[in-house]
This record gives C-alpha cells, sequence and structure tokens, in this order.
C-alpha cells in the first residue's frame, strides 16, 4: 500500500488499473478508501481474498462498472479477475487473465475459454473509445521476452495463448506500447530472483490494447521502471499512456532505462521464472 500511494502521488494518473489485488471488496475499501478518496478518486473494486482481484480508480468519472467477464468459466466457480468502466468517455477494461499454469492443463484450457469470452464482451461493448488492458500474461511475440529459448515449453508463448491475443486485437485493438517502440527493447515482469531485473530479463505480459480513436490520441506510451526498484516492489512494472498531453514528454519506452546493456540473445541459459496463481 505504501509503494501504491507514493507512486500516485508522484505521476498523478487520471485512471489506474489494478490487478492482483488479493483483498475482498470490504477489506479493499477498509485499507485504501480514504487513502484514495482524499486524492480525489472514485473508486470500483472486485476483490477475492487472497487471489485475484482487480480494480479501477478514477479521477475523471466511474459509471456503467460492471465485474467479471460475461459467458467466461470459472475454476470451478467465477473468479475476481475483471472490471470495466466508463472514465472520461472511454471504456476501460481492467483485467488479470489466468495465468495458464502449465500448456494443455486444465487451467491453460481455462485461460484460452476465458480470452474467448472476453473477445465477445470486447465485441458487444460497442464504444468507439475503449482500452483492454492490464496482467494479460501473455507475451504477444518473441521480441516480448529477454530470450525465446529460454522459454520454450512454457506458457505466456505458445501458440494457442499468441492466437488468443491476436483474436482479441483483431477486434480493432492497438498494442499503443509497441506500437509506439516497434524495435525497441521493453519489459513489464522480472522476476524476484537475483540479477534478473537488474539484467533486464523479463517479459512484456502488461498491454494497454487501445481501440482507434484512443490509439490515436496517445502522446506518450511508456513502462514505469522506476516503480520496480527499491525494497518491496511488485515484480511488474506500471504501464503508462498520455492522452491528448504528455506531462513528462514522449521519454522513452522504459523509464528510466534500463540497469544493464542490452545483451544477445541465447547468451543467458537462466530459466525463467513465470508469475504463479492458483
Amino acid at each position: 500500500m505504501p509503494r501504491l500511494l507514493d507512486w500516485l502521488d508522484e505521476r498523478q494518473p487520471d485512471v489506474v488499473c489494478l490487478q492482483e489485488t488479493k483483498l475482498a471488496d470490504d477489506a479493499f475499501t477498509k485499507l485504501l478508501g480514504d487513502e484514495l478518496s482524499g486524492r480525489g478518486y472514485e473508486t470500483a473494486v472486485y476483490g477475492q481474498a487472497q487471489w485475484n482481484g482487480v480494480a479501477l480508480l478514477s479521477k475523471v468519472g466511474l459509471e456503467d462498472v460492471v465485474t467479471g467477464v460475461a459467458g467466461a468459466p470459472g475454476f470451478p466457480d467465477p473468479e475476481a479477475r475483471a472490471i470495466a468502466a466508463t472514465c472520461g468517455g472511454i471504456r476501460i477494461h481492467s483485467l488479470y487473465v489466468p495465468n495458464g499454469r502449465e500448456p494443455d492443463s486444465d487451467h491453460y484450457q481455462y485461460k484460452l475459454a476465458w480470452l474467448a469470452a472476453l473477445r465477445d464482451v470486447v465485441v458487444a461493448a460497442g464504444p468507439a473509445e475503449q482500452i483492454v488492458c492490464g496482467d494479460m500474461n501473455i507475451a504477444p511475440t518473441d521480441a516480448d521476452v529477454f530470450d525465446p529459448a529460454a522459454f520454450a515449453g512454457s506458457t505466456h508463448v505458445t501458440a494457442p495463448e499468441r492466437q488468443a491475443l491476436a483474436d482479441l486485437m483483431a477486434t480493432g485493438l492497438h498494442d499503443v506500447v509497441r506500437d509506439r517502440w516497434p524495435t525497441e527493447r521493453v519489459f513489464s515482469y522480472w522476476d524476484y530472483r537475483a540479477g534478473m531485473f537488474h539484467q533486464d530479463l523479463g517479459m512484456r505480459i502488461d498491454l494497454m490494447l487501445a481501440s482507434s480513436p484512443v490509439a490515436e490520441r496517445v502522446k506518450a506510451a511508456w513502462i514505469d521502471r522506476k516503480a520496480r526498484k527499491g525494497t518491496g516492489p511488485s515484480d511488474h512494472a506500471p504501464v503508462m499512456i498520455d492522452l491528448d498531453t504528455a506531462p513528462d514528454g514522449d521519454i522513452g519506452p522504459v523509464v528510466p532505462p534500463p540497469s544493464a546493456p542490452r545483451g544477445a540473445r541465447g547468451a543467458k541459459k537462466t530459466t525463467p521464472k513465470l508469475p504463479q496463481n492458483r
């Protein structure tokens, strides 16, 4: 909580999408309600004790809140993995996509079915201005992992997962970070083992997908790597987009730059530790 509040005070975002809150709704409100309202945020939460959990914070309105993904399977019961609301005229979906665990496992099939249901929801939602974002637990291409060979046989990079993501994007969504930085090394997740973060051995699995009218308004899109530093950080860093104006300028794909220079692919044989959950 202290890291979140400090980050809100530093970056002053208008809308914030949170994933993996691991708190029931009443616990979230008790912990953060006063702190957030004091900073001007309206809050919508969809929580679950110990696991999962998503939230939306907004200074620009919070209307027509919907929790969950209609038609999505549970595991075995529905999980708190999606929340959507209209903020400042944009329909925003904050998502915590199932991990998948192991290819061809029951959880992997659950992930694919969940993503198919999400696609149907995005199509049915209808508004021209949408952002579908969060922890997608899929690296879109080999360029979005530090070494494709190190991920062979793992979830997050398999062809069916990438196809499910491509099907979602085929509804008219743009990967605004990659569109803005098509050839740059950009990661949003680094596991906690010593050296992985500082050597920039990561993955880009946290995505901002925007419909064309929103994508055309993007003035900056970047990963706030500074938020991954220090004591007790998340293993993910915030993905930031600025619409219409960019207070910090168009400052690069990852801010500040990685600690280590880019290395040759295949040079690091460390087996990645993927983000795991229930």
